[in-house]
């Protein structure tokens, strides 16, 4: 491979301004970031996000200079064509050369000037060109009256982007937090980047200044020309800014896509919350997020998950992780909550892949029907007649719902409308026919859900005893009120419509009866 880190991109230059590919950083033997991969495209918002201690700064170090990855290799392509391997640049060269410019977790201003003089210190290289690197700037040339100009209004400028052209002359050092914020973005635009990186900007923001900080986020991102990689904590702000998210977790990408692919991904959700799979559903139950539970009744994206890169499939690196700090924390064996995700989404379909793969079990000659009939029975509808059970399947399916109407499975606590559908289309209707499951009906449920385990722990059996008999459970009275989303009218609105249908035929009166006319 040419090792001149300049290289000159063809016509079709990709779209892509930065590409990261296998990147691997390693302390020692620990290992901070595994074969990482992702792109930030040209003119968007691309958040890295992440638990704490996911690695995220450490990549921001590797693009940046700070740190010289261990493997991988991170590409800058610039509006102009040429392409920059920012690993083989010095460190000084890859804001000077290729226009890449960073902010930092902790402000690091120059408190003791004025926010102008700050902006003007982010411009010395030009100033210093001017002055031929000598001490001509002191006779006034007029190339570096010119260029020193030019470097006051460009100051003018982001401090009037960043709303601060009023405080101009203060100390950096007497702004509230949220405007030295501000000023340090200025600052960094001041360079001129074509690849902004903002390590945490919304840290300790209220949401007055957050709005602020997205507004001129967004205003780079239109009017400057300027990308924009960053790291944040804060979910409103990626969410609302961010045209592309990357996750990582342990120094690796679980997930990858749109803000909202990855705000219903299974395994960002089990990472952050810091939980189990299992228990992921009910945490989100509990606090109302309806819509994300009906995402996880399809289970996880494969889409979104990492690439199958040689090294990722060999298995974890290690079971430790550097922090960029030095700190060195070790990782117990199956940490990865959406390592864990991914185990158990395999494990259930392996699970239903061996039971489709068992053969039928052999029919039993079904009983002589009775000789004779009694006198006035009516013959059972053929609508509620079982089929056949195979080795593997629900035993007590029906071809079609009693009396042609269901009941709303959806009051079940853990059925949403995916998997009451999924089980309509298995034969299970009614209530009564989950509270009858015996072990081996929840096991072929289990499989046919890709479910392990979830609906002993989520007592389907219980709820649908209680359900058959009449009676309400909490999760069934929220359901009934029209509180979470289901297939079905809500009681609520079912009594309102019955009530009006009463009250009308209540007001005509019946002929032959007393009052009723003469």
């Amino acid at each position: 491979m040419n090792a001149n880190p300049v290289q000159k991109a063809t016509s079709g230059m990709n779209d892509a301004i930065l590409q990261v590919d296998h990147l691997s950083m390693k302390f020692g033997g620990l290992v901070a970031i595994g074969d990482l991969s992702f792109a930030a495209k040209r003119g968007e918002i691309t958040a890295l996000i992440g638990p704490n201690g996911a690695g995220k700064t450490t990549v921001f170090n590797c693009i940046t200079g700070f740190y010289k990855p261990s493997e991988g290799m991170i590409t800058l392509n610039r509006n102009d064509g040429s392409t920059f391997l920012l690993e083989r640049l010095p460190n000084h060269e890859i804001p000077a050369r290729a226009k890449v410019a960073r902010t930092f977790q902790n402000i690091r201003l120059f408190s003791g000037m004025t926010l102008l003089e700050n902006l003007l210190v982010a411009q010395h290289n030009k100033l210093m060109k001017a002055s031929g690197y000598t001490v001509l700037g002191l006779f006034g040339f007029s190339g570096y009256r010119k260029a020193s100009a030019e470097s006051v209004e460009l100051a003018k400028h982001w401090l009037e982007k960043a709303d601060l052209v009023d405080r101009a002359d203060d100390p950096a050092g007497d702004l509230p937090y949220g405007a030295q914020r501000r000023l340090e973005i200025a600052r960094a635009m001041c360079t001129g980047p074509e690849l902004l990186c903002l390590d945490e900007p919304a840290a300790g923001l209220n949401p007055k200044e957050s709005a602020a900080l997205n507004e001129l986020l967004i205003d780079i991102k239109n009017t400057s020309g300027a990308s924009i990689l960053l790291i944040e904590h804060d979910m409103s702000v990626v969410m609302q800014i961010s045209d592309h998210v990357v996750v990582l977790e342990y120094g690796r990408k679980i997930s990858d896509g749109s803000p909202q692919s990855v705000r219903t991904d299974p395994r960002v959700i089990a990472a952050y919350l810091g939980v189990d799979d299992e228990e992921v559903e009910a945490v989100l139950t509990e606090v109302g997020d309806e819509d994300v539970i009906e995402q996880l009744d399809t289970g996880p994206d494969a889409a979104h998950g990492p690439g199958t890169s040689s090294s990722y499939l060999a298995g974890p690196v290690t079971d430790t992780v550097g922090h960029s700090s030095g700190e060195r924390v070790t990782v117990a064996k199956g940490a990865s909550k959406a390592a864990q995700v991914d185990a158990r989404s395999l494990a259930a379909a392996n699970k239903a892949a061996s039971l489709a793969a068992v053969p039928s079990a052999k029919a039993k000659p079904a009983p002589k029907a009775a000789s004779k009939a009694a006198t006035g029975t009516a013959a059972k509808s053929t609508a509620s007649a079982k089929p056949a059970a195979k080795a593997g399947e629900i035993s007590n399916r029906l071809a079609a719902p009693r009396g042609g109407k269901a009941d709303n499975l959806t009051r079940i606590k853990g059925i949403g409308t995916v998997n009451e559908k999924k089980l309509n289309d298995h034969g299970i209707f009614h209530f009564d026919q989950i509270g009858a499951w015996k072990k081996a009906d929840v096991e072929a449920a289990e499989a046919y859900l890709a479910f392990d385990g979830r609906i002993a722990r989520e007592e389907w059996v219980k709820q649908a005893r209680l359900l058959g008999q009449d009676k309400d459970t909490e999760f069934s009275r929220r359901v009934d009120a029209g509180k979470v989303a289901t297939s079905h009218a809500s009681a609520k609105t079912a009594k309102a419509a019955s009530g009006k249908t009463a009250s009308k035929t209540a007001a005509k009166p019946v002929a032959g009866k007393r009052g009723g006319g003469k």
